[in-house]
């Protein structure tokens, strides 16, 4: 199959696996232990650790491994709200992940003020916006690093640099960015990165929170991760994302061939007629395209691709299957059609030329069929 949905999850680099299989067998021993296993196992735990940190700039000390980016998110947003004690002010944007609009929605229904930012035609947030939104009782802002559906990336260190003149903890999810550029810690006061789009396992993922940054714990119970995250931690997928991270400056050198590759998807196709770039043309992620086909469905689309060995998908994993058009897409300015005829291609590690002439072709071939029927329809 030609796989195209990267953004969604990566296959998982065989020196991954192999750093993982140790721990799933002979070295099962829990972390916590002190006999000679679980010291292993602790060892294990720490080397990930400063791997991670390593790829993100920060110290060690200021990594907690979580379940994957939702949890990370989620520990960030509500961590900061719990360490507050009282309702405060948040501001984020109108196209983020899921899992930071949810907990956000669940702070503003707890009695907390929310500031949602819209964002230009690109998807981008204006730093001016940023500032204007910040009162004295904000206690957190939370922006993407980029965005999961059309790539975009935003202007971090700007932001970074007025939350702290402000004194204002700046949290950024890098779940999508992580990987395909260079994410660095220092600008920013907690960040959010992922396993399972570098290359990991899924089920696993961080939280870098910066030393003075108070949160209070979403699970209790133990004294794991500097008593930040109780838990048995899962050590072989710990292992495996530490392994996946060392793997990091790999995966950025070949973002100059993804962009090359996207932009000979795009030049295919955009003969086609009605079709939309949604995809920023500069800062956006190199890997990703997202295209609305006229008289197309993101749905039908995506089922003809998949019959003809190609995956790709309508816009995030997280919301497969929603009922609603993409709130991303809305938010940039698409109408209701065209966010529903929306496509993401994504593109990672072992993506070739022949594969994005593949995926060309089949597009082609669905778009034909789609219009063939639609010819026949008028004339009954």
């Amino acid at each position: 199959m030609t796989y195209l949905d990267h953004n969604a999850t990566t296959p998982m680099d065989e020196t991954v696996v192999d750093a993982m299989l140790p721990y799933l067998r002979q070295d099962f021993g829990n972390p916590s232990s002190v006999h000679r296993l679980g010291s292993k196992a602790r060892c294990a735990v720490e080397e990930a650790r400063a791997q991670v940190a390593a790829q993100i700039g920060v110290q060690p000390a200021e990594i907690i491994f979580t379940s994957g980016g939702t949890e990370s998110n989620n520990l960030a947003i509500q961590g900061i709200a719990r360490a507050a004690g009282r309702a405060g002010h948040v501001v984020t944007t109108a196209i983020e992940h899921s899992s930071v609009l949810a907990p956000v929605a669940l702070l503003e229904a707890l009695g907390w003020s929310v500031t949602w930012l819209g964002v230009d035609s690109d998807g981008r947030v204006r730093p001016e916006a940023v500032a204007e939104a910040l009162r004295p009782e904000t206690r957190l802002v939370s922006i993407g690093w980029a965005n999961n559906e059309i790539g975009t990336i935003q202007p971090v260190a700007a932001i970074g640099a007025i939350c702290r003149e402000r004194g204002i903890p700046l949290h950024v999810d890098a779940v999508q960015a992580f990987g395909k550029i260079a994410v660095n810690g220092s600008d920013v006061d907690l960040l959010s990165v992922s396993g399972h789009k570098i290359g990991g396992p899924k089920g696993v993922g961080a939280l870098h929170v910066r030393h003075g940054i108070v949160i209070r714990p979403l699970l209790c119970g133990g004294s794991q991760e500097r008593e930040r995250r109780a838990g048995t931690e899962n050590v072989a997928g710990i292992v495996g994302f530490g392994a996946a991270c060392s793997r990091v400056p790999q995966r950025l050198e070949m973002a100059a061939g993804w962009e090359l590759q996207r932009e000979r998807l795009w030049s295919s196709l955009a003969n086609l007629s009605g079709v939309r770039r949604n995809s920023p043309r500069s800062g956006c992620l190199a890997n990703t395209l997202n295209i609305s086909f006229a008289d197309v469905s993101a749905d039908a689309l995506v089922a003809g691709l998949d019959l003809r060995q190609v995956a790709v998908s309508s816009g995030s994993a997280c919301a497969a299957g929603a009922s609603e058009p993409s709130h991303v897409l809305r938010s940039v300015g698409l109408d209701e059609r065209a966010a529903r005829q929306a496509i993401r291609f994504s593109l990672g590690v072992g993506t070739t030329d022949e594969e994005i002439d593949s995926a060309r072709q089949a597009v082609f071939e669905v778009c034909s069929a789609h219009a063939q029927v639609r010819k026949e329809a008028a004339r009954a």
